[in-house]
């Protein structure tokens, strides 16, 4: 049974689902530093939304900027960077102590790997969301459209306790009003995810244009969908068989996204912010090199979208 939980890294994502299980009364701290602490703490966490606007004010939630101050939760929804999370992956071991289990819900595949790692692999799941949002504001999030979703499930067969703690999961999701699904194939659903994140980004980063826009396009349309083809086959070199129809459905899913939309590596990068470029888009060429595999168009995307990410980050680390 679900009943404590923490928010770590309230952003779009963290914010969303965080905020749609403590309207629903699950105990919920939202761990935050700065302005979006400083709002929580004030005015509380504010969702607008198609399916339903929310005001959590400060007594209907718990905030805090350490993680010792969290105790001991059943679920950590993790929403920070994936650059983030090799290095907090250690620090959560407190807040599983009594049996609770991480759940990532960044973009990319490595972030499971590195949780478990860090705390075992009996208090890791592999998850994934999908979902149309952004930050407005500290602790205001935006959810321009589409049903959000999580998928979920234990990263292996044999984990039937993790497995448990994922049913009890998607039960509480589903009770906050949010469409989940355990996936037992949780790995290629990790793939699949990254495939249509990374074609995505890339082209909308490289091109600064929205998706209508890429998907009306013939050229561009048609790079969405070798870069959709240079996933899979990265994915089978690395044992991981995508669906077939990957290609057309997922360009089926751009055809039914809002035209304006656009991934936050994407929106990172225009703002001049670190962005997830390596998580997303270096790390299929990576892989791929790793198992012989050759991925040109990736290769070029990511030589291209580099320098400015490098320079962001040089700034950034000079102060």
């Amino acid at each position: 049974m679900i009943k404590k939980v923490a928010v770590v890294g309230v952003g779009a994502v963290g914010g969303y689902f965080g905020g749609r299980l403590a309207a629903r009364g699950y105990q919920t701290t939202f761990v935050a530093r700065g302005r979006t602490l400083q709002a929580l703490q004030s005015r509380g966490l504010v969702v607008q939304s198609p399916l339903g606007d929310l005001a959590l004010s400060p007594s209907q939630i718990r905030s805090c900027e350490h993680l010792e101050e969290v105790g001991p939760v059943d679920l950590v929804l993790l929403g920070v960077k994936t650059w983030q999370v090799a290095e907090l992956a250690a620090e959560l071991a407190p807040l599983v102590t009594a049996g609770g289990v991480v759940l990532p819900l960044q973009n990319g595949i490595e972030s499971p790997a590195q949780l478990t790692r860090a705390l075992g692999s009996e208090h890791v799941l592999g998850g994934l969301c999908r979902i149309i949002a952004r930050q407005t504001a500290p602790a205001e999030i935006s959810h321009l459209g589409g049903e959000p979703e999580i998928l979920l499930g234990a990263l292996s067969q044999e984990q039937a306790v993790v497995e448990a703690r994922a049913q009890a999961i998607a039960q509480a999701l589903a009770s906050a009003g949010v469409r989940c699904q355990v996936r037992p194939d949780i790995a290629t659903a990790l793939w699949e995810k990254l495939a249509f994140i990374a074609a995505f980004a890339s082209v909308g980063a490289a091109t600064q244009a929205p998706i209508g826009e890429l998907r009306s396009i013939p050229e561009t349309r048609a790079l969405l969908a070798l870069l959709l083809s240079e996933v899979a086959t990265v994915a089978a070199a690395h044992a991981v068989k995508l669906p077939s129809e990957l290609v057309p459905s997922t360009l089926s899913y751009f055809d039914k996204m809002p035209a304006l939309a656009t991934s936050s590596l994407q929106r990172d990068m225009a703002a001049g912010v670190p962005s997830e470029l390596d998580a997303l888009i270096g790390v299929i060429p990576r892989l791929g090199r790793a198992a012989g595999v050759a991925t040109p168009c990736f290769e070029a995307l990511h030589a291209c979208l580099l320098p400015a990410e490098l320079r962001v980050r040089s700034s950034a680390a000079q102060g």
